[in-house]
C-alpha cells in the first residue's frame, strides 16, 4: 500500500525542497521505499536522468537522498524561462513547446492527465510519495487549471501540510492568510503546518504554533530551526552559493541573465582554499581573479549580449592580459569562440553574431538537444571526471584538436595556443576530487582534500537528524493517505 502526503508553501523559498530531501532520507533510513515528486518544476539548473531526460536539481538531489537514481516521473512538468514572459516546456523529460505565460496557462490542462500518470508510475514502485509543490496555493488567482499545488492534491486525492518561513517575518499572516483566502475545499486538504528557518530558541515561538492552530484548525509538526549546514548541498539559486572569502584562488562566476546548471560551482565553494564569488549585474569583474568561469545559459546568445552589456567582454579582456585563466562550461564554452549560428532561429531572429573570440570555434546551434551522462578524462592530470551534457548546438574549429579531457576515446573541449582559455560541455566535472584538486592544485591553491560526494550524504544525514529532533515524523507520515489506484 503506498501512501503520500504534499509539502506545500505559504509563500515562495520557504524551504521546502530541503525539507522533502531531508524528509525523503530520514523516511528512507526508517526502512521505507521513498519517491520525491515534483508535478511542476521552474529552474534553469536541471540534471539529466539516466532514462534519457531532465527534471530539476531539486528532485535530482531529494532521489539522492532516497537513495535512487533520479528519473522523469518524478518532475514531470519543467519550465526553463527563456525570457522574461516564456518558458521552454519540458514534459517527462523532452522538449515540448517553447510559449508565453498565458499559452501556457491555456496548455495546463492538457498536461494534468501526464502529472497523474508520472505520479501514479511513481507510486507504483515505493511505499511512500512525498511531494512538492510549487510556489504558494495562496496565489488563487492562479487556481483555476493549476496542477502545482492544489490543482494536483484534489486531481490525485494527496493531502496537504503547509510550510511557513519565520526568517522572512510574518509567518503567523503567511498561514492563517493562506487559511483565509483559499476555498473550503482547498483548506480541507491541509491536514498540518510546520515553521522552517528560525534562528534562536524554538520554544520561543510556542504561542505562535498555538494562535496559528487556534485559527486554522490545522495540527502543528514542530518548528524547524535553521540548518546551518545546508550550503553544503547542490544549491537551487546561484545566490545560494556560500563560499569564505580570504586567502587563497578567487574564482569569479558573472551572474548571466538566464544562467543555467551551475552545479559546477558547489564542489567549487566547499574548498577552504577557494573563494567563488558571483558577479552581479552592473559590478565589474574583480581584477584579482585567478579564474572567471563563464556558466551554462538557458539563453545563450542573449546572454552573450548581456555579458558585453555589463562591460565584463572588456574586464575579462584586461583579465587575460594579466595572466589569468578563463574557463567556460556548455553556454559559456560557445560564448567563449568567433561566432554563434543560429541559421533556424531556435533562440531569436535567425543570423549569426560575433563570440567573444578567446577560442578559435564555431558553434552551430540545432534543434536537438543533447542529453547525456558522460564520463571522462582529463589528459593533463588523468583524473576520472562523470558529468553530464545538457545543450544544443553543435562546436567545431582547431582550438578543438587541443581537446582536454578525453570521452570514449575522442577529445572533448578546446584550449587556447597558450592553454589559459578553455571550454567543454560537461557539467559536474568539479564534483569528481582528484580532478578538482588537479585544477585548483593548477592555479595556486592548497588542496582541501574535500571529499565533496561524500560530504553531500553526510548532510543530507545530518539534515535527516536535524528534522527527527525537530518535527513529529510519525504524525506527519500518519497524515499521508493511500494512493488510490486508477
Amino acid at each position: 500500500m503506498t501512501k503520500s502526503i504534499m509539502l506545500q508553501g505559504a509563500g515562495s523559498n520557504v524551504g521546502k525542497s530541503i525539507l522533502v530531501a531531508g524528509l525523503c532520507r530520514a523516511y528512507s533510513r526508517r526502512g521505507l521505499a521513498v519517491r520525491p515528486f515534483k508535478p511542476q518544476n521552474m529552474s534553469n539548473n536541471a540534471a539529466v536522468t539516466a532514462d534519457g531526460g531532465e527534471i530539476g536539481r531539486a528532485q535530482a538531489l531529494q532521489a539522492r537522498a532516497c537513495g535512487v537514481a533520479p528519473m522523469v516521473d518524478m518532475n514531470p512538468v519543467l519550465l526553463k524561462p527563456e525570457t522574461e514572459t516564456g518558458a521552454q516546456v519540458v514534459v517527462r523529460g523532452e522538449r515540448r513547446a517553447t510559449v508565453k505565460a498565458r499559452a501556457y496557462g491555456r496548455m495546463k490542462a492538457q498536461l494534468l492527465p501526464e502529472v497523474l500518470d508520472s505520479f501514479h508510475r511513481l507510486a507504483g514502485t515505493c511505499d511512500l510519495v512525498i511531494v512538492e509543490g510549487a510556489g504558494s496555493p495562496a496565489e488563487i488567482n492562479l487556481r483555476e487549471g493549476d496542477i502545482a499545488n492544489m490543482g494536483f492534491a484534489e486531481a490525485a486525492d494527496v493531502p496537504v501540510v503547509l510550510i511557513g518561513d519565520i526568517d522572512r517575518g510574518g509567518v503567523i499572516a503567511q498561514l492563517v492568510g493562506t487559511d483565509a483566502v483559499l476555498s473550503e475545499a482547498d483548506r480541507a486538504r491541509i491536514r498540518g503546518f510546520a515553521i522552517n528557518k528560525f534562528r534562536g530558541d524554538p520554544s520561543l515561538f510556542d504561542e505562535g504554533m498555538r494562535a496559528i492552530a487556534a485559527r486554522t484548525g490545522w495540527a502543528p509538526l514542530g518548528v524547524v530551526p535553521w540548518f546551518a549546514d545546508a550550503w553544503k548541498l547542490p544549491a537551487e539559486d546561484v545566490m545560494d552559493i556560500a563560499s569564505a572569502p580570504g586567502e587563497g584562488v578567487k574564482i569569479a562566476v558573472p551572474h548571466l541573465a538566464r544562467i543555467a546548471n551551475f552545479d559546477d560551482l558547489d564542489p567549487l565553494s566547499a574548498e577552504p582554499g577557494v573563494e567563488v564569488v558571483i558577479v552581479p549585474q552592473g559590478a565589474p569583474l574583480p581584477g584579482d581573479a585567478d579564474l572567471v568561469l563563464i556558466p551554462g545559459s538557458k539563453s545563450t546568445i542573449s546572454d552573450l549580449a548581456h555579458f558585453r552589456t555589463q562591460g565584463w567582454d572588456i574586464d575579462l579582456a584586461a583579465h587575460l592580459r594579466r595572466g589569468g585563466r578563463v574557463l567556460g562550461i556548455c553556454g559559456g564554452y560557445q560564448m567563449l569562440g568567433r561566432h554563434i549560428h543560429d541559421p533556424e532561429g531556435i533562440e531569436g531572429a535567425p543570423g549569426s553574431v560575433a563570440g567573444l573570440g578567446l577560442l578559435d570555434i564555431e558553434t552551430v546551434m540545432k534543434p536537438a538537444k543533447r542529453l547525456a551522462l558522460t564520463e571522462a578524462t582529463e589528459i593533463a592530470s588523468g583524473a576520472p571526471v562523470k558529468g553530464y551534457e545538457i545543450h544544443i548546438g553543435e562546436t567545431d574549429g582547431p582550438d578543438c584538436a587541443r581537446g582536454w579531457l578525453r570521452v570514449n576515446g575522442a577529445l572533448h573541449g578546446a584550449s587556447s595556443a597558450d592553454g589559459r582559455v578553455q571550454g567543454c560541455y560537461l557539467h559536474g566535472l568539479f564534483a569528481a576530487d582528484a580532478f578538482r584538486a588537479a585544477y585548483l592544485e593548477r592555479l595556486g591553491a592548497r588542496a582541501g582534500g574535500v571529499a565533496y560526494e561524500a560530504t553531500v550524504d553526510a548532510t543530507l544525514d545530518a539534515l535527516a537528524d536535524h528534522l527527527e529532533a525537530c518535527l513529529d515524523l510519525d504524525k506527519l507520515l500518519a497524515m499521508a493517505q493511500e494512493v488510490k489506484r486508477r
